[in-house]
């Protein structure tokens, strides 16, 4: 039985609970953007306790031309501290040449595309020292089309990029129900191996009056039964490493923490 990893997203907030060692914790996902300006000492007291993989919001991958060298510098600066045993980004731009948008934004699935990304996969790779790369799934509210299905884009971007998937399956989930298709299908067709890693968290639905409201994942609900069970079909069918709970709210109530960690646990633990 291979061990799975579970861990949380690192957050201040969550600082004290973490300095107690809760057992539902092996790992911790840190932002490179919140250790820009500082906090140097606190990101090594990290890597000395956890396994730490460093996840980005704002290299935006998807923006043509070579990467923002002063954000990539800082991010394989946070990496090197963090002694990273990964870095992820998003599948998705969040700048234009000219204007930060403030948000990620999805892309075509074209060959373009995946030229570009496996460009600036390889270069975050070699500025991180060559720490493995993988890269995240986004919600979208258009439904892009390119040369490429989603999913024939993301084995090609793995394989040509030397990379693998951060499956975000609270993501996929919401942009099934939103664009309304069949995430098992979706699933099947990625190729299992190159799902690395998991980000999950509970959902938003829309209320039922409101026919034109969307899913939503505002990173502060309880994971979901039918969530749950999707989420145990992904550890079924991919060799995934570790499991990270989002949770970018509610951070008072750590009780309900660690109950959606234990959920993952017995999730882990019967693959």
């Amino acid at each position: 039985m291979r061990r799975i990893k579970i861990g949380i997203g690192y957050r201040h907030p969550l600082a004290a609970w973490l300095a107690t060692n809760p057992p539902e914790v092996s790992c911790l996902e840190i932002t490179a953007e919140h250790f820009f300006d500082g906090g140097d000492a606190k990101l090594s007291q990290l890597a000395a306790r956890y396994p730490l993989y460093v996840h980005g919001l704002g290299l935006s991958l998807g923006t043509p031309g070579p990467l923002d060298p002063g954000i990539l510098k800082q991010f394989a600066r946070v990496a090197e501290l963090a002694q990273a045993q990964c870095v992820s980004e998003h599948i998705a731009f969040s700048r234009t040449a000219d204007v930060d948008l403030g948000h990620l934004n999805p892309v075509r699935p074209d060959r373009e595309t995946l030229r570009l990304f496996s460009d600036h996969v390889r270069e975050l790779k070699a500025a991180c020292g060559g720490r493995p790369v993988i890269l995240e799934n986004i919600t979208t509210h258009l439904a892009l089309k390119g040369d490429l299905s989603e999913t024939e884009f993301l084995n090609q971007l793995c394989e040509t990029a030397g990379c693998g998937l951060l499956l975000d399956v609270t993501n996929l989930w919401i942009n099934s129900r939103n664009h309304r298709f069949d995430p098992r299908a979706w699933l099947r067709e990625i190729q299992p191996e190159k799902i690395v890693q998991l980000h999950a968290v509970g959902y938003s639905a829309p209320h039922e009056a409101d026919a034109n409201a969307r899913y939503q994942d505002y990173h502060g609900d309880a994971l979901q039964p039918d969530l749950l069970e999707f989420i145990g079909e992904v550890l079924a069918y991919a060799p995934v490493q570790a499991v990270i709970l989002e949770r970018d709210a509610n951070f008072e109530d750590t009780g309900a923490i660690q109950t959606e960690l234990r959920k993952l646990e017995r999730l882990c633990g019967a693959t």
